[in-house]
C-alpha cells in the first residue's frame, strides 16, 4: 500500500510539473543587477496563471527616468498587449507578483510607469521574455 502511495504522490507531482513553464529574464540594462524569472501554468478551469519572483531589483523611483511602479504586461494570442498589474518592491530583496488570467500568453515584459491603470504601455522597458 505503501509503494502504491509514493508511485501516485510521485506520478501526481510530475503532472503537475509538467504543465509549468519557466522562463528567465535577461539582465536588463535599466536594473542589471536584477534577477527576474516567471513561471506560467494553467489551472483546472483552463486559465493561465502567471507568477514572477525578482531579486535585487531597485526601487522605481531610484531609476533614470523614475518611475512609481513596476507594471506587467503579458502579450496575449489574439487579445494583444494587457496589463495584469504591478510588482511591488517593498525591498531590493526580493518581491513576487502572482496573478491568473483568462488570456493565453507567450510573453511577459516590465515597464516602469508612472501611473498604475494603464492600458498600453508608456514607460521604459525593463525586461522581457517568451515561454
Amino acid at each position: 500500500m505503501k509503494l502504491f502511495n509514493y508511485i501516485f504522490v510521485l506520478t501526481l507531482f510530475v503532472s503537475l510539473a509538467a504543465c509549468a513553464a519557466t522562463a528567465k529574464f535577461p539582465v536588463s540594462t535599466v536594473v542589471p543587477a536584477a534577477e527576474i524569472t516567471a513561471k506560467k501554468s494553467t489551472d483546472a478551469n483552463k486559465n493561465s496563471t502567471l507568477e514572477i519572483t525578482a531579486r535585487n531589483l531597485a526601487s522605481p523611483d531610484r531609476l533614470v527616468p523614475a518611475g512609481t511602479n513596476y507594471s506587467i504586461w503579458v502579450v496575449s494570442k489574439g487579445q494583444g498587449t494587457k496589463n495584469v498589474g504591478q510588482l511591488l518592491v517593498s525591498n531590493g530583496d526580493k518581491a513576487t507578483f502572482k496573478t491568473t488570467t483568462a488570456f493565453d500568453f507567450d510573453e511577459v515584459f516590465i515597464t516602469v510607469e508612472n501611473q498604475s491603470d494603464l492600458t498600453y504601455p508608456t514607460g521604459v522597458e525593463i525586461s522581457r521574455t517568451k515561454f
